[in-house]
């Protein structure tokens, strides 16, 4: 029985861009492995799905249960934007001067707070709780953050840290990479985009699985790990300016 609690390691498996139309072969295949090894990985769901590129994979007629069912052996259902769609560009001013296109960043509080109410509602209307979220490419202003709090939500599956940290009423959970990798020290989320994998990706996927198999994380495990002694404020404090330093350097 796993038991992360009193551990300062380990690793939650993100998986982004989950819908209706995306690559299943993958999908299937990952919840077969996570079964057998007891993982509960967090699916980050795009509940209106616009995606043009999404849209051209094969639709899931049975996708609403599908979720239900993952949420029920302990999955977290998180809620990946709303639509998927990029109506803004934030010139690297984005919260965590990731850049490019943005959902969420540089629109009022009303209209981010309708979008995250519209896609919570979709959620419920399918009896689906939602309390965590992470907005597409990264990208969130203090208007994002607001509008999360105030709709409920408690956890942000991004940012920049070693460990799990509060701010602004909300616990986030950081995600530094976007392949698999296992740090030796602090309690962080990867991010994993299966929709563009091959034969090839997966088995890599797998293999690292079968070496790591006793360090993955659920999403309650992961938020215990929440740090506030001195060292891992400053570890976190200058892991952020040195990432963010870097992407605002990244052309």
């Amino acid at each position: 029985m796993k038991n992360f609690t009193k551990k300062s390691q380990g690793l939650l498996l993100r998986f982004d861009d989950i819908a209706q139309n995306m690559n299943w072969k993958f999908m299937n295949k990952c919840e077969v492995m996570f079964d057998k090894n007891n993982i509960k990985p967090l699916v980050g769901v795009i509940p209106n799905n616009k995606d043009p590129e999404l849209l051209n994979y094969e639709k899931e007629e049975k996708f609403w249960d599908k979720l239900k069912i993952w949420q029920e052996k302990g999955w977290e259902i998180c809620m990946h934007g709303y639509t998927h769609i990029y109506d803004n560009e934030t010139s690297k001013k984005d919260f965590f001067n990731y850049g490019g296109g943005s959902e969420f960043y540089g629109h009022s509080f009303d209209e981010q707070s309708k979008r995250i109410v519209a896609g919570l509602n979709i959620f419920k209307n399918r009896n689906i709780n939602i309390r965590s979220f992470f907005a597409p490419n990264h990208t969130y202003d203090e208007n994002t953050f607001l509008a999360c709090k105030q709709n409920g939500i408690e956890y942000i599956i991004d940012g920049y840290a070693f460990y799990p940290y509060k701010s602004k009423g909300l616990t986030f959970i950081p995600q530094l990479f976007y392949k698999e990798i296992m740090l030796p020290y602090g309690v962080q989320a990867t991010q994993i985009h299966l929709n563009y994998w091959d034969e090839k990706k997966f088995k890599n996927f797998e293999i690292f699985i079968k070496k790591n198999s006793n360090k993955f994380l659920d999403l309650n495990e992961a938020a215990s790990n929440i740090k506030n002694n001195i060292f891992s404020l400053f570890s976190n404090y200058i892991l952020r300016i040195s990432l963010k330093f870097l992407r605002l350097l990244r052309n």
